[in-house]
């Protein structure tokens, strides 16, 4: 009996691959882009419209790990939001 069930889970996981597999050759033909294109970036990030906060902090000398454990995000995350957004040399 668990043999049956493990063939019949077996079978349908494949058709369910092979029917995935023919959408997206279909899309393809179709000439729809799949996907992230390569090197775009999001412009939302768990930063962002936090700039006048992360300027009041930079302007009071805090470092980034404080930063950071205030924004609950990672310290090189607000590193790196700083230097794409060029907030480091405004203070």
């Amino acid at each position: 009996m668990a043999f049956a069930f493990g063939l019949s889970a077996e079978i349908e996981r494949n058709l369910i691959s092979q029917r995935t597999k023919e959408a997206l050759d279909r899309k393809r033909a179709e000439g729809i882009i799949l996907g992230r294109p390569k090197g775009r970036k999001s412009s939302k990030t768990k930063l962002s419209g936090k700039e006048s906060q992360i300027k009041e902090l930079l302007s009071k000398k805090m470092s980034y790990s404080a930063m950071g454990r205030i924004l609950k995000v990672n310290r090189l995350t607000v590193s790196k939001y700083i230097k794409e957004h060029n907030l480091q040399n405004e203070f």
